[in-house]
């Protein structure tokens, strides 16, 4: 992952060895990972896919240029994450998934980070299309996918489908 950085926040790698020394309890103690942990973070949404991504990370070490953690410059705190779930397919769709904890939810730094990270994922060659899903009673994320300029291509009960 590239250094993106906006007003408030930036983006940094979120590597391997930082999801196993959270796994573990000792990323504060080992300096793995520079900035405080805002609470709450990580999701257990996300973290449950620290095992895998870990995995996948070390197998496929360029997977992991395609995502990171988002730190709020001021605070100096990890407040979310987001990325392309592991970068671009084979017809070079890229999907946006993101979280922010709920102390830092409706402040609008979804929406600024993601506009930064779709710029970013745009100027990637190997990208053609930038997509995402959401649920359709997530109406914070509904907000945000708007507000960073993706229109609806589907709906499902279960599933707004989006295209950048």
């Amino acid at each position: 992952m590239p250094h993106i950085e906006t007003e408030r926040l930036e983006m940094i790698t979120f590597t391997a060895d930082m999801m196993e020394a959270i796994l573990n309890g000792t990323a504060e103690q080992e300096g793995k990972i520079p900035y405080q942990l805002a609470l709450g973070w990580p999701m257990p949404v996300y973290k449950q896919f620290f095992a895998y991504k870990i995995e996948r990370f070390r197998k496929y070490p360029a997977e992991n240029e395609w995502e990171g953690i988002i730190v709020h410059k001021q605070d100096q705190r990890i407040i979310g994450d987001m990325g392309f779930k592991g970068g671009p397919n084979e017809d070079g769709v890229i999907d946006l998934g993101y979280s922010i904890v709920p102390s830092y939810q409706g402040k609008g730094y979804a929406t600024e980070m993601g506009k930064a990270m779709v710029e970013w994922g745009r100027s990637n060659s190997a990208v053609q299309k930038v997509i995402a899903t959401c649920h359709p009673e997530n109406l914070a994320s509904i907000r945000v996918l708007e507000k960073i300029g993706f229109h609806v291509t589907k709906q499902t009960e279960e599933s707004i489908y989006w295209e950048y």
